[in-house]
């Protein structure tokens, strides 16, 4: 048997990929999106005891990891049975899901200004996720699909986001704050670590799956990423005096 997982990302473009498994190991061809059908570039899993040092084959579009098959040296007799839920593990196990990219306005590294809105966002897609682990005659897919964003604003505030926020355009108030998810600080950061707030945002996940007859759902997945804002007193500027 082969087990194939495959993260959407890669393949959301239209690619495609196939795997064939003979004696101990497998072949599996990845073929980019615009290539002539059947051309692709394919790679040799050595099956057990074979000369593959990872034992699996990985691009930037699909992971395969050989098992044994019927047959092949190290299988018992008639094969390995594989369970929908095994699969499932598998499946969830490649996502690939990606840690968030923060966006803010005023910018990530330019100072913040205390009673001043920051807008907060996520840039990238806010898309379900799917990977798909498969032996012969059995196919199971993962699902992640994002449900929030928790923001920990370094300043002991705590911001929860039902989506990926709403990102700064030019034609936007610099003085109204986001209308799906922002912060105002109080207090500027100069007493902080280094001068700075560490702002992370984390997302979390709501895993399924489904195939071979079963379905379930996976819990606490997320995914995470850290920044650091610096915080700054807006201070008056006096010009001159009226007499």
């Amino acid at each position: 048997m082969c087990v194939l997982a495959s993260a959407s990302p890669a393949l959301a473009g239209g690619g495609q990929g196939w795997v064939t498994c003979h004696g101990a190991g497998c072949s599996l061809t990845a073929q980019d999106d615009g290539s002539p059908a059947g051309t692709g570039t394919a790679a040799h899993l050595n099956g057990p005891g074979g000369g593959s040092k990872s034992g699996c084959f990985t691009d930037a579009a699909t992971i395969a990891c050989p098992l044994p098959v019927p047959g092949g040296p190290g299988a018992p007799p008639g094969g390995l049975p594989v369970s929908p839920a095994v699969l499932a593990q598998t499946a969830v196990k490649h996502l690939g899901l990606q840690p968030p990219l923060i966006e803010a306005s005023p910018p990530v590294g330019v100072d913040q200004l205390v009673n001043v809105p920051t807008w907060l966002w996520l840039a990238g897609p806010w898309n379900p996720v799917h990977a798909t682990a498969a032996v012969p005659g059995v196919s199971v897919t993962a699902t992640a699909v994002p449900q929030l964003v928790t923001w920990r604003m370094g300043d002991g505030s705590v911001v929860v986001c039902h989506g990926p926020g709403t990102p700064f355009t030019a034609g936007d108030n610099p003085d109204a704050s986001s209308p799906t998810c922002g912060h105002t600080y109080r207090e500027s950061s100069a007493s902080a670590p280094g001068g700075v707030f560490t702002v992370t945002a984390t997302i979390t996940w709501k895993v399924t799956w489904a195939g071979g007859g079963g379905r379930g759902a996976f819990g606490g997945l997320t995914t995470t990423a850290t920044v650091q804002m610096p915080v700054a007193e807006s201070q008056a500027i006096v010009t001159g005096t009226t007499p």
